[in-house]
């Protein structure tokens, strides 16, 4: 039975087929604004790197550094042998970089999520998400024994129609993306922490694609709204803004503590290697330090958002450097993603089962080390090629001014 249901999964050999598989693409160099694919240089707007700090000189230096000191791995879990003082100094700067009291370190985001996620609320609680949140906070409250209950998204009257009818004495955590990392719109904090304050919930934010893209120096959503205090737990990746792999939560030392003792992904999973956690640190002092790199990061958003509305592309409610081109068929965002890539262009196709394929878009997204002729370029390429595949219903006139 198993191999038949293998073998029966043939939709990925079909797009194959058709000469417009948009996964698994290989790249040949580091993550840039430029890399290479096939041996051709490639515009890359398909990257998480907000800041563009994946090959900056100093991460790399402390990477080395950390190897020669530590080595390559810890051959173990954080919970027995695999804690080392880098992973405690890391803690200390993310707990004091989002304004926490403590923070812990996970081998990966995702793994945060399920740890997290899965190990606060009992089986009498109740966990409440967005139906737009990542993949990672569904998979959490599935291994929960909490009932779960989804409001839709960044809907406040239906938030707070879950939280009146869930019983008071109980755990209530709402669990919601920052920023939404396909739509590129950011979670309404304000409303979420006065409907939490008066239902007696906590809030979980995953801030994965925050960091690094708003609040002070990239310090996340609940900074960017003044509202640090009223966040129970803030989640955070190390793969995007950060440049390396991994993730953390902060929160007060009580729950630190219960989840060090807790949460399943932690104790049994290695911890992230030195030369991790070592960039990770020297990309938080790159952000303090260059507060700049944050203003360019917006001034590529406010230049290429204004390109494409002028163009008459549909980008949904972005709010952030995560820029949601609106196709609304599977097909022609394939083709499209494929004869970008043809062109020189990286983008990211998001299709159905994903979204409906009504909703099929291409996910742009912006890094601070990009430049204005690149966007520009990009851009040009997916406006002509999307008036060849017949994207838009008019015609829309080629001179367009920015």
């Amino acid at each position: 039975m198993l191999k038949q249901k293998m073998e029966a999964y043939d939709i990925p050999q079909k797009v194959q087929e058709m000469g417009l598989y948009p996964y698994f693409r290989t790249i040949e160099s580091e993550q840039d604004t430029v890399v290479k694919i096939n041996g051709q240089d490639v515009l890359m707007f398909g990257s998480n790197s907000y800041l563009g700090l994946t090959n900056h000189p100093k991460l790399k230096e402390a990477s080395k550094a950390a190897i020669d000191k530590y080595g390559s791995g810890c051959a173990g879990s954080r919970f027995l042998n695999g804690t080392l003082d880098i992973h405690l100094k890391l803690e200390e700067e993310l707990a004091d970089f989002v304004g926490k009291e403590a923070a812990l370190v996970f081998s990966t985001g995702f793994q945060v999520n399920l740890g997290v996620i899965s190990s606060i609320p009992g089986r009498n609680d109740y966990i409440i998400i967005d139906d737009l949140d990542h993949a990672c906070i569904i998979d959490g409250s599935r291994l929960s024994f909490a009932k779960v209950l989804k409001y839709r998204h960044n809907d406040m009257d239906s938030l707070e129609k879950i939280l009146s009818k869930c019983e008071h004495d109980k755990i209530k955590l709402i669990a919601v993306d920052g920023v939404f990392s396909m739509e590129g719109d950011i979670a309404k904090l304000p409303e979420i922490v006065q409907l939490a304050k008066k239902y007696k919930a906590n809030i979980f934010v995953d801030d994965a694609h925050g960091l690094g893209v708003i609040g002070k120096n990239g310090r996340g959503t609940a900074d960017h709204f003044g509202l640090t205090d009223d966040i129970d737990l803030i989640m955070g990746t190390f793969s995007k803004s950060l440049a390396s792999i991994g993730g953390f939560v902060a929160s007060d030392e009580a729950t630190i503590n219960y989840l060090k003792h807790n949460a399943r992904s932690l104790i049994f999973s290695a911890s992230i290697a030195p030369a991790n956690a070592a960039s990770v640190i020297a990309a938080l002092d790159i952000m303090r330090e260059e507060p700049e790199r944050l203003d360019r990061l917006w001034d590529n958003t406010h230049f290429a958002m204004k390109l494409l509305n002028a163009y008459g592309f549909d980008t949904g409610h972005t709010e952030t450097p995560i820029i949601p081109i609106m196709i609304r068929d599977d097909f022609k965002t394939f083709k499209l993603t494929k004869l970008l890539l043809d062109q020189g262009v990286f983008v990211n196709p998001v299709v159905s089962p994903a979204v409906p394929s009504t909703s099929s878009l291409i996910r742009f997204s912006l890094m601070a080390t990009h430049t204005l002729d690149q966007i520009q370029e990009a851009i040009d390429k997916i406006y002509n090629i999307s008036t060849q595949i017949g994207v838009f219903d008019t015609q829309i006139n080629d001179e367009v001014e920015v």
